[in-house]
């Protein structure tokens, strides 16, 4: 193989003028031997772009990979670009190779992409791949945030001798159907569609009539050509504030105008459609059997999920020393947003303290005990989880998720029939309610959904900001029921699973139940913790929709939530109930229809029943200090 890139970069850094003497570049040169637009074959013909950086020497090494389908190009709008030099510059220096690479049909890879088809076994033939090369000791661990990350689990389960570990961080469009989710990559929460990839597709989507680079292009061209072209679509601006209320939803992409072919595929697909199971996907039926350090954070959209998996391979993976050998960390942030941690964390506008991690030191000790077979402290020093508590704002430790001490404590909904809002009288209290409880009626209209404020969310452009923020002022629409706890008079900690039931009639044959969980502070402010949805005509699952009669009252069990939060004396608990949290989730238009392709809405009179036949309920795993 040719390895010409150290030679390009040299004369283009100096012919620019950009060569200084404390660069990146000028260090990596120093330490690695780089191989840029190595096009690697699949078992297919196609060939991946992939970027390699190698420590000088005659040593064989461990390789840290990355595939991605977002673009790792060196140079952008005529300006080198630092952050995968930086990545691998940190890697070379620890004694691993660095290698990137693009999925297929992304940049400068061949071939057609779906962001959850793309197939199994390209991570697998790139793999046997590296693990050949002369300078690879045969080892590999996989790292990556996000779409970075998503591919890794099911990759993983295709069981090949070479894949040693995987770090995989805010993985959840990976994840399909792990027990009671059926988020299908992110694409639903309990049935409803998650209209976060509907932003997202119109930023990151290729165009099937792209620029392609011509067959037979040698490695020198393209590194000559990348310097021009980094193949990324400049993509109007969109407000995505105001185009995701575009109806109906199937229109979306096609109305903005974007790239369409791939979102108009999904969008039509139901929560348990064969083609979810077709593609890139982990689902609950395929085996891990490699260790895994796991990361995820209370305010990313798949929370719940992703702990959901943790706990899943640990609890099937049928080898032991597998089982025994995952390890996780929950955050305090936004997606991906770890290291953005500081000594004071604002996520949204609330504080949670100082929630730095030593993230680098932590995952290349993990890389040294599975790749280069350190006999190294990490599993004696590391907690099985560490998780960050907000509220008390500091980081705990457990051997379990959740941790064992906690218990279930269920909150029953109280009212005298007049819940609607803030000024209404919902109440939360341990005590079951009485028999003749009156319920609590709010009309849903699609054309005026509860708007998002804050959340569990990513990727959305300004439709919505993610975190934390004081809902006092959503609070004061009749459309949203609030139940709120007496005042603590002790403080209390609630991790874990997060789980409630509601009793349900309405004059529609479908409509959804969102549920947010909130801290109230002494002074009125009103922080979500987290925030589910469950569409009703999947109660019963997600293989069948099962339709409402007009009046009769239903059992409702919402997706569970996750958090760990710890309410302070003087605090109270709260939850919102709904039935729209809108473009967070899409719109239910309460027709019964398929909603993807409907324009017009049907007004819902939806009520919540609380009473000793119907005990409509939240049960919070409790830590009591």
């Amino acid at each position: 193989m040719k390895k010409l890139s150290v030679l390009f970069l040299f004369l283009f850094l100096t012919q620019t003028g950009l060569h200084s003497q404390d660069s990146v570049f000028d260090r990596l040169e120093e330490v690695a031997v780089v191989e840029q637009k190595v096009m690697m074959p699949m078992r297919d013909g196609i060939r991946l772009a992939t970027d390699i950086y190698r420590p000088k020497g005659d040593r064989k090494v461990p390789i840290i990979f990355s595939r991605t389908p977002y673009n790792f190009n060196s140079w952008g709008d005529g300006e080198q670009r630092t952050r995968t030099a930086e990545r691998a510059l940190e890697a070379v220096e620890r004694g691993y190779a660095y290698v990137v690479q693009n999925e297929r049909g992304r940049y400068y890879s061949e071939g057609e992409w779906d962001i959850l088809g793309v197939p199994l076994t390209d991570g697998y033939d790139a793999f046997s791949w590296m693990s050949q090369q002369s300078w690879s000791n045969g080892k590999i661990g996989l790292l990556g945030c996000s779409s970075t990350a998503e591919w890794q689990m099911a990759v993983a389960a295709l069981d090949h001798p070479a894949l040693g570990t995987m770090v995989p961080q805010a993985f959840g469009a990976g994840v399909g159907r792990v027990g009671e989710y059926y988020e299908q990559g992110n694409w639903y929460r309990g049935g409803a569609e998650q209209m976060l990839f509907f932003a997202w597709l119109y930023g990151v989507e290729h165009d099937i009539f792209k620029p392609r680079i011509p067959p037979g292009a040698t490695q020198e061209d393209l590194i000559r050509i990348s310097r021009f072209y980094d193949l990324a679509p400049e993509n109007p601006p969109v407000d995505m504030a105001e185009a995701l209320k575009h109806l109906p939803i199937q229109d979306f992409i096609k109305n903005i105008p974007g790239k369409k072919e791939i979102f108009e595929k999904m969008v039509r697909r139901k929560p348990n459609d064969p083609a979810w199971f077709e593609g890139g996907l982990y689902h609950d039926d395929m085996e891990i059997d490699i260790p895994a350090f796991w990361f995820a954070s209370w305010y990313d959209v798949s929370i719940s999920p992703n702990l959901a998996l943790y706990n899943h391979v640990r609890n099937n993976a049928k080898d032991p020393e597998t089982r025994d050998n995952q390890y996780l960390v929950i955050a305090p942030t936004l997606h991906c947003a770890y290291t953005r941690a500081t000594e004071n964390t604002i996520v949204g506008e609330r504080s949670v303290g100082d929630a730095r991690l030593n993230y680098d030191e932590q995952i290349y000790a993990w890389f040294d005990l599975w790749l280069k077979g350190e006999n190294n402290d990490f599993k004696e020093q590391m907690p099985r989880v560490q998780y960050y508590t907000m509220g008390s704002n500091r980081w705990n430790a457990s051997d379990t998720w959740p941790p064992a001490e906690a218990r279930m404590q269920t909150y029953y909904l109280h009212s005298g029939g007049s819940a609607n809002s803030l000024y209404g009288d919902g109440s939360l209290s341990t005590k079951k309610p009485s028999k003749g409880q009156k319920p609590d009626t709010f009309v849903y209209d699609p054309m005026n959904p509860v708007p998002s404020y804050g959340g569990n969310v990513c990727c959305t452009g300004n439709a919505v900001k993610g975190g934390a923020y004081d809902q006092q002022v959503m609070e004061t629409r009749n459309d949203i029921l609030v139940y709120t706890s007496d005042v603590l008079k002790e403080g209390v900690e609630i991790t874990g699973f997060i789980e409630s039931t509601l009793y349900l009639s309405s004059d529609v044959k479908d409509t959804d139940l969102t549920l947010k969980l909130i801290d109230v502070y002494p002074d009125g402010r009103a922080y979500n913790l987290d925030e589910t949805i469950q569409r009703v005509r999947y109660r019963e699952g997600y293989d069948k929709e099962v339709f409402m009669e007009k009046g009769k009252v239903y059992r409702v069990d919402l997706t569970p939530l996750a958090t760990s939060n710890f309410f302070e004396k003087g605090h109270r608990i709260r939850i919102e109930v709904s039935s729209s949290n809108f473009p967070r989730f899409a719109r239910n238009l309460n027709t019964g229809g398929n909603n993807f392709d409907e324009k017009e809405g049907v007004i819902a009179t939806n009520t919540i029943h609380h009473s000793d036949q119907y005990p409509s309920q939240i049960r919070l795993p409790m830590i009591r200090k």
